[in-house]
């Protein structure tokens, strides 16, 4: 197959922004941007390998670990493994390890979770302590729409999953570098997609035999540094690679009403109730069309189709 090259849109970078410059011209607009120059704490000169390790000690967390660098949520190319937070940190700072699970070569994941995962949210205030004294979050939204703060530490090299999130968020890059892909919620049907993630994993050699439209999904691209604050609006795709070992946090928080959410949702990726309901009402009506010879089924699903782009679909989408 010819090749096509996808086309690559900088993100937005601006320094100095505040809260109020945020909430009234740069929110509304609903696209990702890069914040520079945030006042965030002490934690992007003292988060240290050796300061990491000494402040949260020897408690034990859990952590994806992946002979390969692209992890893949679908496939589950990776293992779940337990570690001292201390052992964890100095395993994923290093390229070559004496000790491991897989491979010398391994890679290192970390995503706080709550005390109960099918209870409790992330927040580094209850589960890093420590670490949470040398943070000051950017308090853009209101604090009733505050949902979780998921701490995350990842190895040089390592590739998470395309997926969205059903909220918006800041990501703080406190140490290290990272490379960030983004697409829009509307270039969804040419991501490939298996519920919030995309098939699609190696987003820079795409295998375009399996996924042809993947090209004409617009990327947008940008490059974090430590101090770095990218906001990734709701819906929005993306893709993250850690070109350095680094230690970044995550702050989620409701877009929408609270009671548009899913109240048993403790990682804010499950779909907005209206829009499950949605989905398996649409469900039932294939389910449905099935009664009828394929020809007709064919007919009326492209009217279904039509019909829903003439309700639901945007006509100003930027």
């Amino acid at each position: 197959m010819e090749r096509r090259e996808q086309a690559v849109v900088p993100v937005e970078r601006l320094a100095g922004v505040t809260r109020e410059r945020f909430l009234s011209h740069i929110y509304p607009r609903r696209k990702p941007v890069v914040l520079k120059g945030m006042e965030l704490g002490a934690c992007t000169t003292k988060w240290t390998v050796d300061y990491l390790s000494q402040a949260e000690g020897s408690k034990e967390v859990k952590i994806h670990v992946s002979a390969v660098p692209q992890m893949d949520f679908l496939s589950k190319n990776f293992v779940y493994r337990t570690l001292p937070f201390d052992v964890f940190v100095r395993r994923a700072a290093e390229v070559s390890h004496k000790e491991y699970f897989l491979s010398e070569d391994e890679k290192y994941y970390l995503r706080s979770v709550g005390e109960d995962v099918r209870k409790d949210i992330a927040d580094i205030r209850k589960q890093f302590p420590t670490l949470a004294e040398d943070v000051q979050i950017p308090e853009y939204f209101e604090k009733e729409q505050f949902f979780s703060s998921v701490f995350r530490i990842s190895s040089a090299g390592l590739q998470l999953w395309t997926h969205y999130d059903v909220m918006d968020n800041f990501l703080i890059q406190v140490t290290g570098k990272k490379r960030v892909a983004l697409y829009s919620p509307r270039d969804a049907p040419y991501l490939y997609l298996s519920g919030t993630k995309s098939e699609v994993l190696d987003v820079d050699n795409p295998d375009l035999e399996k996924y042809p439209l993947f090209v004409k999904a617009k990327r947008y691209q940008c490059f974090l540094e430590a101090g770095d604050v990218l906001f990734i609006p709701a819906l929005w795709f993306h893709n993250v690679i850690s070109e350095e070992f680094g230690v970044a946090l995550n702050v989620f928080w409701k877009h929408l009403p609270a009671d548009c959410y899913d109240k048993n949702d403790t990682y804010g990726n499950k779909d907005p109730t209206a829009a499950s309901r949605a989905i398996q009402i649409l469900d039932r009506a294939l389910k449905t069309l099935e009664e009828l010879p394929e020809e007709y089924r064919d007919f009326y699903a492209r009217r279904m189709v039509l019909r829903i782009q003439e309700k639901a679909y945007r006509n100003d989408y930027g």
